[in-house]
């Protein structure tokens, strides 16, 4: 999928949401242990109740390994449920990956060959040898970790050069932009941190963003619009447990739904805002 043609799935939609199939199995609703395959099935009913209201899905992979080879399973199965019966949906790996280039070789293979992922988040940690080798599958995006919500983003990420007074997570775009190219990669940008958007954008004024921290975490979605949006809208803003976990109950699914539909309304007010759609 290029960057046009996300752009094409968000005006279509109206909306730039990206779910976050971070699911937990002490948080899934009771009832549905009462049969057999619980996490999988929660998957397909918060799946079902909110493709129409999003432009893309991203699993969290430590919820599935945690699990073992049944972990894996749920999460292969996730995956070829969406490509089927929502193949329009842009699908995340949030994997996190990151190392020498011959082992990175392999967990592209693993995520962007054999799970037919559309992407995958990689830290920049060890240089360009680590993240060339996920780049080399067409039509397939490399989403490289930039400025991150968490509190311990400031233990590195802001660390100035001594000469340049440069920020180190602004030495990675400059860096790193030269690897790939707008249409095979993407940025972390956390949401907690909106007010260095704009920077960021005078770095990187064309890739698309992928911003986490909108939330249950705090991050506001007006801010991020401000000052993130680009003529392509270039954003696809992450919300996990705000929407999986609306509800406990047997109508989980729907209350999934209503909270994915108050971001999206939110979104399509703001795309609007910017003559987008």
């Amino acid at each position: 999928m290029t960057s046009a043609e996300l752009f094409q799935h968000i005006q279509q939609k109206k909306s730039f949401l990206c779910v976050g199939l971070d699911t937990d199995v002490t948080k899934i609703p009771e009832h549905l242990f009462e049969a057999d395959d619980a996490m999988f099935e929660f998957n397909k009913a918060i799946i079902d109740a909110t493709a129409d209201l999003c432009v893309a899905y991203k699993p969290n992979l430590a919820f599935y390994e945690s699990l073992g080879v049944e972990g894996w399973d749920v999460l292969e199965r996730t995956v070829e449920y969406i490509r089927t019966h929502y193949p329009d949906q842009f699908i995340i790996a949030d994997a996190k990956r990151g190392d020498i280039g011959n082992t990175s070789a392999m967990y592209a293979r693993t995520f962007l060959g054999n799970m037919d992922f559309d992407a995958v988040t990689v830290a920049p940690y060890m240089g360009e040898d680590s993240v060339t080798p996920f780049l080399t599958y067409e039509n397939k995006w490399v989403i490289l970790l930039a400025l991150t919500s968490n509190k311990g983003a400031f233990d590195f990420q802001f660390i100035k050069d001594g000469e340049t007074g440069e920020r180190l997570f602004e030495t990675v775009l400059k860096t790193s932009k030269k690897w790939g190219a707008v249409d095979n990669m993407m940025y972390v940008v956390g949401a907690t941190k909106a007010e260095m958007l704009a920077d960021i954008r005078t770095i990187i004024p064309n890739h698309f963003l992928l911003v986490p921290g909108v939330g249950a975490q705090g991050g506001s979605l007006e801010e991020v619009s401000r000052y993130g949006m680009n003529s392509q809208c270039g954003l696809l803003v992450n919300s996990s447990r705000q929407i999986i976990y609306a509800d406990a109950t047997e109508n989980f699914a729907e209350a999934a739904r209503v909270e994915a539909e108050k971001v999206q309304l939110e979104m399509e007010k703001y795309l609007l805002e910017r003559k987008l759609i």
